[in-house]
This record gives structure tokens, sequence and C-alpha cells, in this order.
């Protein structure tokens, strides 16, 4: 939001995006507008900012925002990315986040698959109006096992990498999960069933 908000080209439609997100943002601090909700219809609305701009652009700005992020990345998660990449592991980045971003941010790293949400276009520009397929809780589970199927999966001895309560789903797939500063809900659950936790 705050590389949005700076933006050359976006920056000027950040004020009315930012407006737009208060209501069920607040109503999902007040506990009367579900997480998941509040989530996606917060997603869909930042789509506003790009809503008919060529896609290759929207693609562009993932790639500047990409470039100010890497340095932020957990040292100990790339540690154990590499280390399951000797291992010849899968590895499978599953997010929220829109698909160009993850791309762009990831594209360094050995990952062999990325599910992320998705931009809608119309021809070569972003739709906005078109709803998204968030991608988060359950979701992610569908989809992983869709990635997978003709894979023979031992679920018993993967990881999961989760740092909220929305990657329950996904943590509970595997027979190693790991919570990663984990939120205060997921804190809880990790310290109940003795889960890793990387903080």
């Amino acid at each position: 939001m705050e590389f949005a908000k700076h933006h050359p080209t976006y920056g000027a439609k950040y004020k009315s995006f930012y407006y737009s997100i208060i209501p069920p943002y607040v109503g999902y601090k007040m506990k009367i507008y579900p997480e998941a909700k509040m989530k996606r219809n917060v997603t869909q609305k930042y789509l506003q900012l790009f809503h008919g701009q060529p896609i290759s652009e929207v693609e562009s700005f993932f790639q500047q925002l990409a470039d100010n992020m890497r340095n932020d990345f957990h040292p100990l998660v790339i540690e154990r990315i590499e280390k399951h990449k000797q291992q010849n592991d899968t590895i499978l980045v599953v997010s929220g986040a829109f698909t160009p971003l993850l791309q762009a941010t990831l594209a360094h790293l050995p990952i062999d698959y990325i599910i992320g949400t998705a931009i809608p276009t119309k021809g070569q520009f972003v739709d906005a109006t078109t709803p998204i397929d968030h991608i988060q809780s359950e979701r992610k589970t569908a989809l992983i096992l869709e990635t997978l199927k003709h894979n023979v999966i031992d679920w018993q001895n993967c990881f999961a990498y989760g740092d909220s309560i929305a990657d329950l789903p996904v943590l509970e797939m595997v027979g190693n999960p790991v919570a990663v500063c984990p939120d205060v809900k997921l804190q809880h659950i990790a310290n109940t069933k003795d889960w890793t936790i990387v903080c």
C-alpha cells in the first residue's frame, strides 16, 4: 500500500482506494465482518488502482515493488528453501497476493510452483470489475491438491510454512508444520500442538 501511495502513476488514486477499504477493515476489527471476506474485499479494491491499465504496466509496477521487498525476506526461511531444494523437494508458494507480484518477488528462488491470486483482464487491460478468486484458507489446500494431483505425496514427511491463522488448513495437511512469526491465534495453536516456530 505504501509503495502505491507514493507511485507517480497510481498514487493519485490511492486516497479513494484507502477510504474504500476503511468500512470492511473497521467491521473486521469490530468482529462483525469475517476476516476472509475482508481480505478478499480489500484485495479486490486494490485492483481499482490499475483498472484499465495495460497488464504489462501493472507487472512492471509489481517488479519495482518486488525489488523493494526482497531485503525483507526472513533469512531462516530462505535457508530452509535452499535446503529443501538441495534435498530435491518440490517447493510451492501459495499466497493470496497477486500472481505477478509473487512471480517477480520469487524469481531468484528455486520455487517449482507459484499459486497466487490472478489479476482479471479484458484483452490486455486490467478489469477491476471482475470478481477475483482470492487464494486463502481452504482455497489454498484445494489448489495445492489440484497442482499435485499427478504426484504421489507423502504428506506426513512434507513441510508447510505459514504466518497466520488463515494458513491453518495448509499447515494441518502436513506432518511438519512451521509457524513463521505467527499471529496471536496461530501462535497459540502452534504452542498447543508443539509445532516448530520460527521468528
